[in-house]
């Protein structure tokens, strides 16, 4: 005999079944077809429905077998860069440090991203290298260090990365090949892999990433076990990930077993600041 909450659960409208499926994306950070079916007493065809018309209202990410929740990295560049400058700044000093030992002398592309600006920012006086970029910010903070070298990618900047990312763009990194490939990432998830909010932002990472010897990233929390419309690719492609310190051990954890190195940033401290 059913219970008076199964019975409810099946009884239930596509409304109230999608705003359940809603609260459980935000507390849990995934949900999967078969197990929501199972919890409502409905089809997985019906589930998959319902995950269907929330991510067609740009309330999650579907990927194969559930959904995530949708990253929050979707909006401007210029309302972006406001958000969480202090974590920013740390990562972005932590990239630094790993670009320092891993690309002194060397070609490094830097992708278009409010972190990855601040990484530039935070590499010391003497570093020298050859850096490529498809993002003027990042072109402009480089080009006064008297031992960087900056290439700049052309074509039409995307105004809501602030990156260049369309078919001139392809065209001048098609014969690179950089040692160190500093891709910037909307959405990570270990079994979802990398993600970004543009068709040609995702091919022009891609192709970047298959040229790099080696791939390294920044992600905020807010991106971990997150969603993007566009795939990049699998996170496995990350030789080297950039982490916040507090940022969940599961994502960490994850990330280790398919053969990524985390490194994480130093922790907030009263003269640096909290997460705002």
């Amino acid at each position: 005999m059913q219970s008076d909450s199964a019975t409810l659960l099946e009884e239930c409208l596509p409304e109230e079944r999608q705003r359940r499926i809603l609260e459980r994306l935000g507390s849990e950070g995934r949900v999967l077809a078969a197990e929501l079916a199972r919890q409502f007493g409905a089809s997985e065809d019906t589930i998959r429905r319902d995950l269907r018309e929330l991510a067609a209202a740009g309330l999650c990410r579907r990927v194969y077998g559930g959904a995530l929740p949708l990253s929050a990295a979707s909006g401007p560049l210029v309302e972006r860069a406001r958000v969480m400058p202090a974590e920013k700044r740390r990562l972005g000093e932590t990239v630094a440090g790993l670009l320092s030992m891993l690309a002194a002398g060397q070609t490094v592309f830097v992708d278009a991203g409010s972190t990855n600006l601040a990484a530039v920012r935070a590499l010391p006086d003497d570093m020298r290298m050859t850096l490529v970029t498809n993002f003027p910010a990042v072109a402009a903070e480089a080009a006064g260090r008297e031992g960087i070298e900056v290439v700049m990618i052309g074509g039409t900047v995307d105004k809501r990365t602030g990156g260049a990312f369309g078919a001139r763009a392809l065209r001048d990194v098609a014969e690179l090949r950089p040692d160190v490939y500093l891709l910037g990432a909307c959405a990570l998830d270990a079994v979802a892999g990398v993600a970004v909010f543009g068709f040609e932002e995702a091919e022009f990472k891609r192709q970047l990433a298959a040229q790099a010897r080696r791939v390294i990233g920044a992600v905020t929390s807010d991106k971990l076990g997150t969603g993007a419309p566009f795939s990049v690719g699998p996170a496995r492609m990350f030789h080297d990930v950039v982490l916040e310190a507090d940022a969940p051990h599961e994502q960490a954890a994850a990330l280790l077993a398919i053969g990524v190195e985390v490194h994480r940033a130093a922790p907030a401290t009263p003269t640096t600041g909290s997460r705002a």
